[in-house]
């Protein structure tokens, strides 16, 4: 029987391949992301592909891989580089790791507020340059001082817990009610919080609220000689206001891993206008760039892909309906992707009659758009169920899964 295949992009670590590898699946591990039409004749035939930040899944080639494709694994967090609507509609959920790299994150962030404060970045330089520069000027320590943090999840929520150890006020902001960690006090807004924090630390999602959402007039709001770091996305903070501000001296320095454009390889060169100024910490999108992180992730998301792909487990999907039902002895699992409108479970359930099966458990969730089915039956109905499942005009997909 021919292993189904899965294609993993960008170097993802090689235990998610021995994952994936282990449960039956035939790996191909690239090392870079490829462009559009290069990315559609490789996925030709792959049940499952596994990206990155940098790889591109386009409405394009989402619909040049529909019959084949039949789940996406985003081995980091964010999920901006994949068209979900698109995928939504094809039927392909997306699957992300949206615990596994916390901790790398927050560490960055604590690491990057020691060094702005005591301007360690600078001062690094100046000895790779032979120039001793023994000084207390501008030079501070983090106790007592006030972070603030805006979006308060994993990471932001991590870095509130290591803030308080490091002796430093923690004040955080968030679209949404969440629960406090610690001693950390939520503002009553986001221009209370920019006013009173000594270090600003953002950590939100690239959406159409939070692009641009650092500006000039955010900055101004800040506290003069403040600190800015941004480890989310590249999107949120407007680099010119940025780059005005530590200019005039209203900020004393900035720590970016995230930028609006960002080359696609190591291999290109990378210029900015921040890399002129004084005190302000540049690195590669590597917040979540360690070992553990990287591990954890590559295990996360092989794994759910090998549930979604075996079971059709769609728990943290991000543009899926969540199902999950569990295994069962002596039965075959069909999975039933289709049109959420009236009356398709009726007709899913009179094609099981028709053809003498007997349902042995089943799951129906839905979304506006979407329906989904995970059904258990005899294995020797199953085949013929799924044939007449196909020729439903409801129907976006329909197949036996092969059990995880």
């Amino acid at each position: 029987m021919t292993q189904e295949r899965i294609v993993l992009l960008e170097n993802i670590h090689p235990g998610a391949k021995a994952h994936l590898e282990a449960a039956g699946y035939a790996v191909e591990l690239l090392p870079k992301a490829l462009p559009e039409d290069e990315l559609i004749a490789k996925l030709d035939g792959a049940v499952a592909v596994g990206i990155r930040s940098k790889t591109q899944m386009t409405a394009k080639v989402l619909e040049a891989s529909r019959g084949s494709l039949r789940a996406i694994g985003a081995f980091c967090i964010g999920t901006n580089q994949i068209d979900l609507e698109a995928a939504h509609s094809v039927g392909v959920p997306a699957f992300n790791a949206p615990f596994s790299n916390t901790r790398s994150v927050a560490e960055l962030v604590m690491a990057e507020i020691v060094f702005l404060a005591r301007r360690l970045g600078d001062r690094n330089t100046q000895m790779h340059q032979g120039t001793w520069k023994k000084s207390a000027a501008k030079a501070y320590e983090i106790r007592g001082k006030t972070v603030g943090i805006v979006g308060y999840g994993h990471i932001g929520r991590q870095v509130g817990v290591l803030s308080e150890a490091f002796g430093l006020k923690v004040l955080f902001h968030d679209v949404m009610d969440v629960l406090p960690m610690g001693n950390n006090q939520p503002a009553p807004s986001l221009d209370a919080l920019l006013a009173a924090s000594d270090f600003v630390t953002l950590h939100v999602p690239a959406t159409t609220g939070t692009k641009d959402m650092i500006g000039a007039g955010e900055i101004a709001k800040m506290k003069k000689g403040s600190y800015l770091l941004n480890l989310s996305r590249g999107n949120v903070v407007q680099l010119d206001a940025l780059a005005d501000a530590l200019r005039s001296g209203h900020l004393e320095g900035a720590a970016l891993d995230v930028y609006p454009e960002e080359p696609r390889a190591n291999d290109d060169v990378f210029e900015t206008d921040l890399a002129s100024l004084d005190n302000v910490i540049l690195t590669p999108h590597i917040g979540g760039s360690t070992q553990e992180a990287q591990v954890n992730i590559g295990q996360e998301v092989s794994g759910k892909l090998i549930k979604y792909l075996g079971l059709g487990t769609t728990l943290g999907a991000v543009n899926f309906p969540q199902a999950d039902l569990p295994p069962r002895a002596g039965c075959v699992r069909v999975q039933h992707i289709h049109d959420n409108v009236a009356g398709v479970l009726g007709d899913v359930h009179r094609i099981v009659a028709d053809k003498g099966g007997n349902i042995l458990g089943q799951v129906l969730v839905t979304d506006p758009s979407v329906g989904y089915l995970l059904m258990d039956i005899e294995q020797s109905r199953a085949g013929a169920v799924v044939e007449q499942l196909e020729n439903l005009e409801t129907t976006r997909q329909a197949r036996i899964l092969k059990g995880a």
